[in-house]
């Protein structure tokens, strides 16, 4: 299974799928530099990814997956694996005081895999199978943001006293259009109704716009930015979070696949490649949004990005 990275088209599947990424985030920057788009450009890019396409593509991938992968012991490694990662950063932050806000997306930046725009390809054209990236997708989606947005939106309000607190908090995640989006997908998912082709069509028309959109709002940001781990306050948090998003979570898939359920070969493969993928970009959407942690969240998806590459063809090395 490990070789087929290496057999021509899988090969060429990664490196077309970080091309284009790589292609759309250079875009960006040079919209940045001329600016054609205006001063606010990133913004509105990221208003519209947020707000309107990426929920009309969650709820697009989330009604047609199949929901029984969700019981399965490369599930389970993939789901304790971001946990590990999660919960290590979470801890730091904790200790560090880091704050509420920058704690919060450093734990997002550590552990949330971008298992759309990378980890769709990759499962097609490394591990032969689609369906394997539809777990993560949904504990990201229905977990982790959910809990992350309800924790920076009540960091950001202005709500006080315990009844208004909770209150916020109980309603924090209804109001979000990622988790609307996403819970609806899983409930017509559920449902084993099959929407309509018309009726789905412009939900994929708008969707298609938010891969893009984030991406060009990520290259924009790159503009005056200085290089990645070059010092500032926010070095200690982004190098933790790299080191757990590139090393620490592929390590615990490893350990967990191997030592506590007994996968091997293809499975235990599959899991620890999708561990390595890199910090997805809604992370960087979501700080933006918040405006909070928004150089951390951006040096981390640029690095771990980076290392991808490198990191999966040690992956391959060693377990092929």
């Amino acid at each position: 299974m490990a070789a087929r990275l290496f057999g021509g088209r899988p090969l060429s599947g990664v490196i077309v799928g970080f091309g284009v990424i790589a292609s759309i985030v250079v875009i960006g920057y040079m919209l940045g530099r001329i600016p054609l788009l205006g001063p606010g450009a990133k913004e509105v890019l990221s208003k519209l990814a947020f707000y309107v396409a990426s929920p009309a593509l969650l709820f697009t991938i989330l009604s047609g997956t199949d929901l029984s992968v969700l019981v399965s012991g490369p599930v389970l490694v993939s789901v304790l694996s971001v946990l590990v990662a999660a919960l290590t950063f979470l801890v730091v932050g904790i200790i560090r005081r880091w704050g509420v806000g920058r704690t919060t997306v450093g734990t997002l930046g550590s552990s949330y895999v971008n298992a759309g725009n990378l980890g769709i390809p990759i499962s097609v054209y490394v591990l032969g199978d689609a369906s394997l990236v539809a777990p993560i997708l949904l504990l990201q989606l229905l977990v982790l943001a959910p809990v992350s947005l309800t924790v920076l939106d009540l960091n950001n309000g202005s709500a006080k006293g315990f009844w208004p607190v909770l209150r916020r908090a109980l309603g924090t995640p209804v109001r979000n259009p990622v988790v609307i989006a996403s819970l609806a997908g899983v409930l017509v998912s559920a449902s084993a109704w099959t929407p309509p082709g018309p009726l789905m069509e412009p939900f994929e028309l708008v969707g298609g716009m938010a891969v893009p959109a984030m991406l060009l709002a990520f290259g924009i940001s790159l503009h005056g930015s200085a290089l990645p781990g070059r010092g500032g306050p926010d070095q200690g948090p982004v190098l933790l979070a790299v080191a757990l998003k590139s090393v620490g979570q592929p390590l615990a898939a490893w350990a967990l696949g191997s030592l506590v359920f007994g996968l091997e070969g293809a499975a235990l493969f599959s899991v620890v490649v999708l561990a390595a993928l890199p910090t997805a970009q809604n992370v960087f959407n979501y700080a933006t949004q918040y405006r909070t942690g928004e150089v951390l969240t951006r040096e981390v998806v640029l690095l771990s990005t980076f290392l991808t590459v490198p990191a999966l063809f040690a992956i391959t090395f060693l377990l092929g």
